[in-house]
Order: C-alpha cells, then sequence, then structure tokens
C-alpha cells in the first residue's frame, strides 16, 4: 500500500471513530458532574443544598420532571432540569442512587435531637424510615443539612411545594400537640446523625 492510500485509510478511519466519539451519549458518570458544584462531589453536599447521593431513582425522576415542567418552584433547578432529556434524568437517577450518602458534619443541638428522636418516631418514621435514613418512600432526611430541611419546610408551609396529605396531617397533629419548637427537634434530630 502507497503512502498516500495509507494516509487516506488512516484519515478515514479517524474520521468515522470521530463522528462515533461525537454521537455518544454522556456517561451518567459524567452527566452527574454538573451537579457537584451544589450537590457536592458524588452528590454528598457540603452546603444548604440537599444532598442527592442514595436518593430513590423514582424520586429523583419525579422530582427533576417537576423541576422541568415548572410544577415545583426553585431559584436555580427549574432551569437546570430542561437542559436534561428524560433519559439524561433516568441515567443520573439511577447514577446518583448507586451513590453512598455521606452526612453533613454540622452544628446540632444535642438536647432538641433527643427531643426531635422520639417525635420523628411518633410523627414521622412511617414515611421517613430508618430514622430518615431510608430512601424508598421518600427523600433522605438523616444527615441533610438542618438549614435545607428548614428551608423546605418553610416552603411546604408558604405552598411552594406540595405537601402529602399524610405529611400535612402529621405536621398539623405534632405542632398541635408539641409546638412550633417541636419541628426544630426534628431538624436537629436529623442534624445530629452524622
Amino acid at each position: 500500500m502507497t503512502l498516500k492510500k495509507t494516509l487516506r485509510v488512516a484519515l478515514a478511519g479517524g474520521l468515522m471513530v470521530g463522528s462515533l466519539a461525537v454521537q455518544a451519549d454522556p456517561s451518567p458518570q459524567m452527566l452527574s458532574q454538573t451537579c457537584a458544584a451544589c450537590h457536592g462531589t458524588m452528590g454528598s453536599s457540603v452546603a444548604v443544598i440537599p444532598t442527592i447521593a442514595g436518593a430513590d431513582p423514582e424520586y429523583f425522576v419525579e422530582t427533576m420532571q417537576a423541576f422541568k415542567s415548572g410544577e415545583r418552584k426553585a431559584t436555580v433547578m427549574d432551569r437546570v432540569a430542561k437542559g436534561y432529556s428524560d433519559e439524561q434524568i433516568t441515567a443520573m437517577a439511577n447514577y446518583f442512587a448507586a451513590q453512598k450518602p455521606v452526612p453533613m458534619n454540622q452544628p446540632f443541638s444535642a438536647a432538641k435531637a433527643q427531643q426531635g428522636v422520639k417525635l420523628h418516631n411518633d410523627y414521622c418514621e412511617k414515611c421517613h424510615e430508618d430514622g430518615g435514613t431510608n430512601t424508598e418512600a421518600s427523600a433522605l432526611l438523616a444527615g441533610q443539612s438542618t438549614l435545607y430541611l428548614k428551608y423546605s419546610m418553610e416552603d411546604f408551609k408558604a405552598g411552594h411545594r406540595e405537601v402529602p396529605k399524610k405529611m400535612r396531617t402529621q405536621v398539623k397533629k405534632m405542632l398541635d400537640q408539641h409546638g412550633p419548637s417541636s419541628i426544630e427537634a426534628v431538624l436537629n434530630y436529623y442534624g445530629s446523625q452524622q
């Protein structure tokens, strides 16, 4: 084979491989890197933003779709979610579900956390099982930023987020029986799980 013919074959092969590389979808890990600045490396946050590592894939997809459609209000995520296809959202959901959440190292009141354990067991455990660590039926609560959880509760109260009927009933019952400080106690319990 002549040098000229060899170069043509190499060039054609390179173009073919190059076009395949351009057509390939980004991997779930690559997609997840766009989330790292806010949600932490591999989905474990170190700020007021929630940890998404270990999130139930169905919950993750539902949440992203709600952001994407505008059903769930947000400061940034409603715009970010629109940049992903449904397939990419599902791929990210499966990626983050496989990651182990790292609890946030944060200050908490031991006395309030002790009160919060009992309140959690009486009012929250049925949905937020295993002390808020089980994500099969709901979002991760244990080890989340207490500020994020506080803002989430304020969003529920203000009507910015839909409150599940069971949660509304249980929170109302807890507030009626234990007053507003009960919310802070439960949040300190979740924050104490480090």
